[in-house]
């Protein structure tokens, strides 16, 4: 059972807002695994194995990470942002195949708590730097085609200008719902969420993901392993 305090904190926020990779679903390995397949299909003798992602998840968006990887290479060959945006599409495409597979379910808790937070009348909504496709492959697979309808806000990581650290995507989230940062909880799992959402003033509860549970979450209001029990 999670401290009662945890479930207090929810119980108490007018809305509550949800981090996608790593929150909701243990994605970032499929996205690994989806973006070495772009590698392989550009002619690419780039590999990211587990350690060398965790160290690139530092680096919010995709097109992003992409960019930081092959500024480090230096000597590697030009890449153009048409070449990155076709990887990343590619790299999208391969992500929402393996999804549909139902290899990746929502974390423990996660549906009851969407659940319990909609007959309660809590307002729910998505701040993420992910895209809005791999929102959609994601939510569409674990909670049906009209997902978003539960929704009351869904702000993407290309629909600000600044990617997480940057409160950006709260800030969206906020204004799209009229409301106050505490009168809201974020559900994090990563540092850089944490940053972001801490700088847009909204108490934060952490949930630890695989990749991200080593970082320094201090700054968080609760700290949980999943959200199981927090109806």
């Amino acid at each position: 059972m999670p401290p009662l305090d945890a479930a207090e904190l929810i119980r108490r926020a007018a809305a509550l807002i949800f981090d996608v990779d790593g929150t909701l679903a243990e994605t970032e390995e499929l996205h690994r695994q989806a973006f070495n397949h772009a590698f392989v299909r550009h002619g690419l003798d780039w590999h990211w194995d587990r350690a060398v992602y965790k160290d690139l998840l530092r680096v919010t968006g995709g097109k992003e990470r992409i960019r930081a990887h092959h500024a480090r290479l230096r000597i590697a060959r030009p890449l153009s942002d048409e070449d990155i945006a076709e990887l990343h599409r590619v790299k999208t495409a391969h992500y929402a195949a393996l999804i549909e597979t139902g290899c990746c379910p929502l974390r423990p808790g996660v549906t009851d708590l969407l659940t319990a937070a909609k007959a309660r009348g809590q307002r729910l909504a998505i701040a993420t730097t992910t895209s809005h496709g791999n929102i959609d492959a994601l939510l569409s697979r674990a909670l049906g085609m009209r997902w978003a309808a539960d929704f009351d806000a869904i702000v993407a990581g290309d629909d600000v200008r600044h990617k997480k650290p940057a409160p950006d995507v709260y800030l969206e989230v906020l204004a799209r719902l009229k409301m106050e940062p505490f009168d809201c909880v974020a559900i994090e799992d990563s540092a850089n969420g944490l940053i972001a959402a801490s700088r847009a003033n909204i108490p934060v509860l952490i949930t630890r993901s695989m990749f991200f549970r080593d970082d320094d979450l201090g700054a968080a209001r609760l700290v949980l392993d999943d959200l199981s029990g927090l109806r």
